[in-house]
């Protein structure tokens, strides 16, 4: 078993952490790329959440096993499948169908301080400090006028996508928080959320929910499969829940915040969607706000 984070070296662990949050800097911000060109491509947004939970599932079975994860606590193993394993992946997917990469790469890692920080009052009795304060204050105005974007840009119907995208990362800031408060372990809470999420969803999908899995192109669905199952998930999501137990939530996700600009500038040339002056303006502003709090956050 894996020691507590208590009785680890601290200087070692927040070594640790912030690599953890450097590999999912990266990895997130190819989900949003990635994410945003499966919507545009072949498939719809429930056939991308069958692949990450499926592939996911079918990769975290072994240590699912292994570990004995069908003792942990049922009410505890369903809360945190049921909002990062296929809340998150349901309107995050949903979202990429209506507005463009910029706006999830905002809206989905942009907005999980304020969530992050209001639940983790509220359930971990976390103190925000001023300086944390004025950080997201900065990332608050960023969301606004990417929001504004939203109703007055060039993408029509791009605000439902924005709405989705909130949806989304309030799903994962309350995840966040469940695993701080109930102690999981990196390895054990990514195994049971893939795991149990696959048994759940893909039944549900496979007799009622609309799919384009049976028109898209092979390649497609075997670069989405490994990318949204693999990376996506299985390594993400080990390294996001380990960042959690050496950082805090609250320094994990102000790390992150640094996402939208790596998304928004990389969607640029791959994807062909240019930033407006608003969504530039919002982008500059949420990854001020990070570097803030993560300043705030020492």
């Amino acid at each position: 078993m894996t020691p507590p984070a208590a009785e680890r070296d601290p200087k070692r662990e927040r070594l640790v952490g912030y690599l953890a949050a450097a590999a999912i800097v990266v990895i997130w911000s190819g989900f949003i790329v990635v994410s945003r060109a499966g919507a545009r491509g072949g498939l719809g947004p429930f056939d991308l959440v069958a692949l990450r939970v499926g592939v996911s599932g079918l990769v975290l079975l072994p240590v699912y096993l292994s570990r004995r994860l069908w003792r942990t606590p049922p009410r505890q193993a369903l809360a945190l499948m049921l909002t990062a394993g296929i809340g998150y992946g349901v309107f995050a997917y949903s979202g990429f169908a209506f507005a463009p990469a910029a706006h999830g790469a905002v809206l989905l890692p942009g907005a999980l301080p304020f969530s992050t920080a209001m639940l983790a009052v509220v359930v971990l009795g976390d103190r925000v400090s001023r300086r944390r304060v004025a950080a997201l204050g900065l990332i608050l105005v960023g969301i606004v006028l990417v929001g504004w974007n939203g109703f007055a840009g060039d993408v029509p119907g791009a605000w439902r996508g924005d709405i989705l995208f909130l949806c989304a990362s309030t799903t994962w800031a309350l995840y966040t928080v469940l695993v701080r408060k109930w102690r999981w372990s990196a390895i054990d809470a990514t195994a049971t959320i893939a795991v149990l999420a696959a048994c759940v969803y893909l039944p549900v999908y496979l007799a009622w929910l609309p799919s384009k899995l049976a028109t898209a192109p092979a390649g497609e669905i075997v670069f989405q499969g490994v990318y949204q199952g693999l990376f996506a998930v299985a390594i993400a999501g080990i390294a996001y829940t380990r960042a959690v137990e050496a950082l805090g939530p609250l320094t994990t996700t102000s790390i992150t915040a640094v996402v939208p600009a790596t998304a928004a500038l990389a969607a640029w040339p791959i994807l062909g969607e240019p930033l407006s002056a608003l969504a530039l303006g919002g982008v500059m502003l949420v990854t001020l706000g990070m570097l803030a709090g993560v300043r705030a956050s020492r």
